[in-house]
């Protein structure tokens, strides 16, 4: 059963970063708390899970296989007031993905549109308190393996949704090679 409160995203997962951020994600990202891998955002929120109809996943599947899989690296670390980053590089396919979907769903802007710039980013913390940042920060780089740049590969767009509580994979939609 679908909650009023319930939503939708469509994600790129970065599985490759997942053994270097795992940890801090648990402990620092409430969204790994409730089911969340280590991801991009191309879309959230989008639309909510009871509108999205078998025909929407078969528009969702055709729009992204016009898209190429492509290779990218998580190398450097950045923050928003109260979030420390990896910023994928380069970010310019993230960036054409974003638009293009929210070109193609103007009624879901990124973020309800509350940035009015979108930055990819794989989220590290995401704390209440932006000076806890500095000391996260330090922990991070001290990490034993904690080696950057992490090699990665888009190849799949993921619809999650958090419909039953937790967010789950509904759909998967293949980038064309």
């Amino acid at each position: 059963m679908t909650t009023p409160s319930a939503e939708s995203a469509l994600i790129i997962a970065v599985p490759e970063a997942e053994p270097l951020v795992k940890s801090f994600r648990e402990r620092f990202d409430p969204s790994a708390a409730v089911g969340v891998p280590a991801h991009i955002t191309i879309l959230y929120p989008f639309k909510p899970p009871h509108e999205i109809t078998p025909a929407v996943q078969v528009e969702l599947r055709q729009f992204f296989a016009q898209f190429s899989a492509f290779e990218f690296t998580l190398a450097e670390l950045r923050r928003f007031p109260e979030v420390l980053y990896l910023a994928p590089s380069p970010d310019d396919r993230f960036q054409s993905l974003m638009r293009a979907v929210y070109e193609r769903y103007p009624e879901t802007p990124p973020y309800s549109g509350v940035f009015s710039e979108v930055i990819p980013h794989l989220t590290i913390a995401d704390v209440e308190q932006p000076m806890h940042l500095d000391e996260i920060e330090r922990e991070f780089m001290q990490l034993p393996g904690a080696q950057l740049p992490v090699k990665a590969y888009a190849q799949d767009v993921l619809l999650i949704d958090n419909r039953s509580g937790r967010w789950e994979v509904r759909q998967t939609f293949r980038l064309s090679k």
